[in-house]
Order: structure tokens, then C-alpha cells, then sequence
């Protein structure tokens, strides 16, 4: 095969053999070599050289220098001009390409130019498929009066439109469809996107405009069929050396772009040329990682370290969960699934991320899309030491000295901020005087600093089954804040006399110093009730305290709503199949009883203290929409009835003023005060608390400032509950999911959702579920149900009852 290339109305031959090879090879080399430094003055230059004609009487002329001999001679002449001219001096002209200004002077040979062909069976064109593609095709029949139908080049018969049509191959009738595969090849290897950059020379020095028919005859010296459509295809697809002068329909006419422009042009190509070159270097990083075994993958700060990396895995992450930030990130992430090819969703890009090690297999979707702060920055944490290097303590002359009591804190195993405490001892008189002893964060944080003001953004610590991350530092929470045993510890402490009725009858609110005696578990502390040891006196104390208290708030209408609770601890979340350690919690455990019934004791004196000095506190109530307890009698007491019980409670209510009567526990006004490391608006009652006990009333917040903290605050707080309950959610179905097939459980049937659908309760792991039940099946009852299918990463768990 042999094509031609033609420079200034010259051919240069180009040879399919290799014969011609070594010359041809050697003058590209030379103009690559040579466009770099003198572009701008090549564009200028007018060659004085002889031309070399390739036409078949040429080619067929023995005498004739060879092709060789030819383009060497052009070489030589064309560094020659080129030294010549950088050596001129003065100003240089400046080419511009005139076409506009000779518009007039060749108008009518536009409009020739432009004059299409009729369509008819048998031609030979190119259509837009759609918009990224075009096909050649022959014309086979009219498809109405339109349109026409045509065989593409993939063997397809489809109808188009005439405004479809990109060219018309001229000189080509009653084409056979066939043949469309040979032609395409036959054009495929004429296709050199460089013979653009010398013809653009050509026509720039001669501000002259082209078609692609005129431009076949230029480079390849000839303007058949075949040439013409490569003509055409390169005129199409270039963006660098030609713009379209004017169109109609199917034929166009290309001007040559000025000089600057094409630079300009050529520099924005080659930085596009690099960024694609390292935009795949990183595809293959990515195909790498993920076919690497689990434990030769990249750390996740690999793809941290470079910026450009990391944009591009951010915008895969952002896609994995349906928050990007722009168009563009979500392009990105888009071109990344395909290249790697991969369907553009979330759940690719979620598992991608995971194939390469970036994500654990158990990563926390709901957590990134929250955006919650899991650590603390660098200017928090230095804040929070500084705190911790103070000594001095305000309140140091107003504490009284409790170090003499028996301490118990009782809390889950992995509690990492301890924040209540309990002590209780029996008076003379028969009486039983308690004490619940608060931490006191307050003693190092004021309210408008710069550690609470973090506290007050985070609202409240994150408990998730994989990790905690605490609303204070955690070197200022554990080590300052936190209630530890045997050291002294700061403390406000909440003192009670109760009647033996369980009605309180003295009380006060101090600051204090205490030492903790026992560091328990729930299970550890209902284990030594049971022992009833004579040594524990105390603890017997506090658990009699706690019944008398729940009979007394039963008076008051308290309503029992005791159940069953789930809580897990994940050990090595990062590992593809992490350990799970699930407990269930039975709030009618004695040990649970006594702290729970202690924590509303306090928030009652809390409450009664607030009302009775004019605090504004965060007081918490809850009507009772008028419940008849009586009314679910029928159903057994425990999860089933407080089920029930629950769903007819109307929402809490506060009041930042005044108390409020909460009615489903049966006391005259609550406000939540044990927990201020993990609740910021039980700081704020200890804020305001302890500016009384200093003696004053210029209290840190009005009510009007508490009510626009909690509105803000109890926002937050329901994100992270929502959190921390779909986290259990997906972690029971995981550990269901790795039980043995088949294995039955024992579930009670809460309620009927719809018709024999059933809301059940799991008794051995605490958790909630649907199941159809068999005909006579009550509330109530106990049935066997067993796991039909779980796939955490969905949300399904499918049970069926055991019949």
C-alpha cells in the first residue's frame, strides 16, 4: 500500500513496505525535532527548493531520483531556511490567516464548495449515531419521506435522519455494504494525525481555507474515495491545527487557526496528554491493589499521601455514599468506575474501596455520611492539656470531704468515662441516706470556652459498637474528669434521705471530694447482691433504696417499661471478620434497677433544688396521654407489656424556667445530671448549679439562652442516636448472619403489624424483627423462629417461624 504526503503542493510518499522506511522515519524525526524551537518562523517560511511530484508517472520513472534522495534534500533545505532566518535580524511579520477578509474575493467558491449531494441508494457516508459516535453506513431505501435506512458498519440496519448525516464520501455509488469493513481498515492505516500539522503550514502561509477533498489531494496527492474520507475523519476529529469556517449539512469547509492559537492549543494538549498518562498510571494502581491479597494491600494512608490521589479516591468515597461535593467530583468518581469497568453507582464505588483496603469490609457508611468528628484537632487537645496543667480549683474551699464514704460505680465493662457514682449508709433513726456522686467537668471547662464550645458542637459522646468517640478530649475526659478508683476524685454530690415509704424527705447539693471504692460491672454488682455478703452492707442498702423508690414512684403512676437491650463490642473492626461479643441486658436485673432507679432520684432533687433557688435548668417532663395501665394486664409483664406501653406514650416536653411533672416516671420534675462528660446538657446543669453554689444567681445561661442550646443540641443528639442504633442494627444482623444455618431461637410476639405479620422479640440476642406466625398464635406467646437470609450491608434479615 502507499500514500502521500504533500507539503506546499509537493507529495511526500509515505510506503506500507519497509522499504521507504528509514527516510520517511528520518524526516519525521527531523521536524519533530525542528517544530519545538521554530514553529512561529516555519509558519512564515516560504520554500525555494524544488518540488518533489509523486504522481504514477513519477513513481514509474526509473530515471528519477530516488524517494530517499528527495526527502533528504527537502530535509536539508528546510534546516537550511530555518538557520537562515534565526539569524535575521529586525522585527518579524506576523502570518494572519485572512480568510474573512477574502471572503468576497471567493464567496461564490464557497457556496460552491458547499453544495450537497443528493441522497440516493447505494452512497457511501458517515451519520452521528448518537452523541459520542459516529458510524459509516450506505444508504439502502427511503424509510417515508424523510428519513432513509442504512447498513452501519457493524451489519446493523437502522433509520436516520438526513440533519444525522457527517459526509458524503463522493465519487461512490451503489456501494455494497459488505465492503464497509475493508474500507474502514483500507482507512485506518492511511489515518496519521501528523499530516495535519504540514498541510496546516501550507495553508497558513497561503490564508487559504480547505475542504477535505482539497486537502486529500494535498497530502495525500490524490482525492479517490478513500483518500477523501481520511481527509474528512482527520478534518473532523482535530481540535489542534483546524476550525470550521462554514457548514451546510454534510459538507464543510476548515480554516487553518493562527499561530498562537494552535501553541496555545498544543500546550493545553500535552498537559492533557500528562494528566492522562498519570490518570491511568493510578487506574492501574487501583487494578493492582485489588487483586493483591488482603494482607498486601496499601494502607489507607498511601492514598492519602499525594494530593491528585487523593482527590480522586475522595471523590470515589463521596460517591460511595451519595455526597458529593460537586458535578465534577461525581464525574470523577464516574470515569474512575469505568475505566476500572464498573457500573457508575454507589454500591461499586462502595465496593471498589473495599477491594483495594482503603475501606474495612465493616466500614460505617451512615457515620461518613453523618460527617460526625471522630477525633478531636490538634488546637482542642492542646486547649483540653492545658486545662489538665492547671491546678488551681474555684470551688476547692466550698468541697466537702466525702473520702470516708463507701464508693460504688457500676457501669457496662467497656466504660471508658466514668461520670456517677453511688453511696448509701443507714441512719440512726432507720432511715437510708444516699449519695449520688456526679463527676465534675465543670471544675475545668467555663461555659464559652473553646473546649466547650467543641462540646456543645458535638452535643453528646458517640457509643457505636466499633468505637467511642467522646464528646471531651479523651486525656482530659479520662484522666481529669473522669471518677477513678481509689484516687480522690472532684465530684458534685447529690445527698437523699428517704422516708420508708420511699418519699424524700432531706436533700442538698454540694461540691465534694469522694474516692471510689469499687469499679463494677452491672453483671459483677447483681452477682454480689445475690451473695448478700455482710461486707457489702452498702450495696444491700442501695438496692433496698431502689425498691422502695420504684413502689413509692409506682404510686405516683410511674409506668414500668423494662425490657430487653442488645449492646456489642467489635474487636478488630478493620479485619474483614472481626469479633463479636453481643450482650443482652435485662433492665429488670437488680443491679440495673438500682442505677436506674438512683439516676431519676437524682434528677428529682436536681429538679426540686432548680425550682426552689430560681435556677433556669434543662427540666425535663412527659404527660402520660392519660395511660390505663390497667388496660394491658393481660399481657405479660416485661418486654411484651412495656411494648405495648410504649407505643401509645406521647413525646417528652421541656421547660427551661420551671419543673415539669413527668409522668411516666411518677416525680414531680427531672432534669438529666449524671452524665455531663457524655451530655452537654447535662453540663449546662451543672454549669448553672455551681454558679449558685458559689454563691450568686449570675447564672452562665438564661432560659431563653438554654432553650436555643438544647434546640441545637437535642438535633444532634438525634443524628448520633440514629447512628448508634442502625450500627447495632447492622452488627446483630452480622452476627446472626455467622450462626450456624438452621439454628432456632426463641422470640416473643410483641404485636400484629398486618394480618399474621408479627413484630417479635428475640429473647437470646434482644432484637427486634418481622415474621409471618401460624394461625392461632397470640401477643404474647413464645414461638421458634429461625434465620432465613441476613445481609447486613442491605438491612435484611428474613426470619421464619419453626413449625
Amino acid at each position: 500500500m502507499m500514500s502521500v504526503r504533500a507539503i506546499n503542493g509537493c507529495s511526500i510518499i509515505r510506503t506500507a513496505t519497509s522499504a521507504g522506511g528509514p527516510p520517511v522515519s528520518l524526516f519525521r524525526h527531523r521536524i519533530q525535532r525542528l517544530r519545538a524551537s521554530h514553529l512561529r518562523e516555519f509558519s512564515k517560511l516560504r520554500l525555494n527548493f524544488p518540488l518533489i511530484r509523486a504522481d504514477r508517472r513519477f513513481l514509474g520513472n526509473s530515471d528519477a531520483p530516488s524517494c530517499s534522495t528527495c526527502i533528504h534534500s527537502l530535509v536539508e533545505s528546510v534546516s537550511e531556511e530555518l538557520e537562515s532566518i534565526s539569524r535575521r535580524k529586525g522585527s518579524r511579520m506576523r502570518v494572519r490567516a485572512s480568510v474573512k477578509v477574502k471572503l468576497t474575493s471567493y464567496g461564490e467558491v464557497l457556496e460552491d464548495k458547499l453544495v450537497n449531494q443528493e441522497l440516493e441508494a447505494g452512497l457511501l457516508l458517515e451519520f452521528k449515531k448518537d452523541a459520542d459516535r459516529v458510524l459509516l453506513a450506505v444508504l439502502h431505501r427511503r424509510d417515508g419521506k424523510k428519513n432513509w435506512m442504512v447498513f452501519d458498519q457493524n451489519g446493523v440496519s437502522c433509520s436516520i435522519k438526513p440533519q444525522q448525516i457527517t459526509y458524503i464520501v463522493p465519487n461512490v455509488y451503489n456501494f455494497d455494504h459488505t465492503g464497509l469493513t475493508d474500507f474502514l481498515q483500507r482507512a485506518q492505516d492511511n489515518l496519521d494525525p501528523q499530516l495535519l500539522e504540514f498541510a496546516w503550514m501550507e495553508l497558513l502561509e497561503k490564508n487559504k481555507p480547505v475542504t477535505p477533498e482539497e486537502l486529500a489531494e494535498m497530502i495525500y496527492g490524490r482525492a479517490d474515495p478513500l483518500e477523501s474520507y481520511c481527509a474528512h475523519f482527520l478534518l473532523s476529529q482535530d481540535e489542534i491545527y483546524f476550525s470550521i469556517l462554514e457548514s451546510k449539512g454534510s459538507r464543510s469547509i476548515y480554516s487553518p487557526r493562527p499561530t498562537e492559537q494552535v501553541e496555545e492549543l498544543l500546550r493545553r494538549q500535552r498537559v492533557k496528554e500528562a494528566e492522562d498518562k498519570e490518570f491511568q498510571e493510578f487506574i492501574q494502581l487501583l487494578k493492582s491493589a485489588k487483586k493483591a491479597p488482603s494482607h498486601a494491600k496499601p494502607p489507607k494512608s498511601s492514598w492519602l499521601a499525594d494530593d491528585k490521589v487523593q482527590d480522586r479516591i475522595g471523590s470515589l468515597e463521596a460517591y460511595a455514599i451519595d455526597a458529593w461535593a460537586s458535578t465534577d467530583q461525581q464525574k470523577l468518581a464516574g470515569t474512575i468506575l469505568k475505566s476500572m469497568g464498573l457500573q457508575k453507582t454507589s454500591v461499586s464505588a462502595l465496593n471498589l474501596l473495599i477491594d483495594i483496603g482503603y475501606f474495612p469490609v465493616h466500614v460505617n457508611l451512615e457515620l461518613l455520611k453523618l460527617n460526625l468528628p471522630t477525633h478531636h484537632s490538634e488546637a482542642i487537645t492542646e486547649a483540653a492539656e492545658a486545662l489538665l496543667s492547671e491546678s488551681s480549683d474555684i470551688d476547692a474551699v466550698r468541697r466537702i470531704d466525702l473520702t470516708h464514704l463507701k464508693v460504688y460505680a457500676i457501669d457496662v465493662d467497656e466504660a471508658d468515662e466514668l461520670d456517677d457514682a453511688l453511696s448509701a449508709t443507714r441512719l440512726q433513726d432507720g432511715r437510708i441516706k444516699i449519695w449520688i456522686h456526679v463527676a465534675d467537668p465543670a471544675r475545668y471547662v467555663t461555659p464559652g470556652s473553646k473546649v466547650d464550645r467543641e462540646a456543645r458542637r458535638r452535643g453528646t459522646s458517640v457509643f457505636l459498637p466499633t468505637a467511642t468517640y467522646p464528646m471531651f478530649p479523651e486525656k482530659l475526659a479520662m484522666e481529669g474528669m473522669s471518677l477513678r478508683q481509689g484516687e480522690n476524685c472532684n465530684a458534685v454530690s447529690v445527698s437523699v434521705v428517704l422516708r420508708s415509704d420511699g418519699c424524700i424527705t432531706e436533700y442538698s447539693v454540694d461540691n465534694s471530694i469522694i474516692r471510689p471504692t469499687y469499679m463494677l460491672t452491672y453483671e459483677s454488682a447483681s452477682e454480689l447482691l445475690h451473695l448478700n455478703l455482710e461486707e457489702e452492707a452498702e450495696l444491700k442498702l442501695l438496692s433496698e433504696a431502689a425498691f422502695i423508690r420504684s413502689q413509692w414512684r409506682r404510686e405516683q403512676g410511674a409506668v414500668d417499661t423494662t425490657t430487653l437491650e442488645t449492646r456489642i463490642k467489635v474487636v478488630n473492626p478493620e479485619d474483614p471478620e472481626p469479633l463479636i461479643n453481643l450482650y443482652v441486658e435485662n433492665q429488670a436485673d437488680l443491679a440495673m434497677r438500682l442505677v436506674f432507679e438512683m439516676m431519676i432520684l437524682c434528677g428529682e432533687v436536681v429538679a426540686t433544688f432548680g425550682s426552689q433557688h430560681n435556677i433556669p435548668l434543662p427540666y425535663r417532663g412527659q404527660p402520660q396521654s392519660n395511660i390505663d395501665v390497667s388496660a394491658f394486664a393481660h399481657l405479660p409483664e416485661g418486654p411484651v407489656r412495656s411494648s405495648s406501653i410504649v407505643k401509645v406514650m406521647r413525646a417528652a416536653e421541656m421547660n427551661f424556667r420551671c419543673p415539669v411533672r413527668h409522668g411516666v416516671l411518677g416525680i414531680p420534675g427531672y432534669v438529666q445530671f449524671t452524665s455531663p462528660i457524655r451530655r452537654y446538657m447535662d453540663l449546662t446543669a451543672h454549669y448553672q448549679i455551681k454558679a449558685f453554689l458559689r454563691g450568686g444567681d449570675n447564672f452562665p445561661f438564661s432560659a431563653g439562652e438554654l432553650e436555643g442550646i438544647a434546640a441545637s443540641v437535642n438535633m444532634q443528639s438525634k443524628v448520633v442516636r440514629k447512628l448508634s442504633n442502625t450500627g447495632l442494627r447492622y452488627w446483630v444482623i452480622e452476627f446472626l448472619r455467622r450462626q450456624e444455618k438452621g439454628k432456632k431461637y426463641t422470640a416473643l410476639v410483641l404485636r400484629f403489624v398486618k394480618d399474621r405479620i408479627a413484630s417479635l422479640l428475640l429473647v437470646e440476642v434482644g432484637f427486634q424483627a418481622t415474621a409471618w406466625v401460624s394461625e392461632g398464635k397470640q401477643v404474647g406467646d413464645e414461638i421458634e423462629v429461625r434465620v432465613e437470609e441476613a445481609h447486613p450491608r442491605d438491612d435484611l434479615i428474613l426470619f421464619k417461624e419453626v413449625i
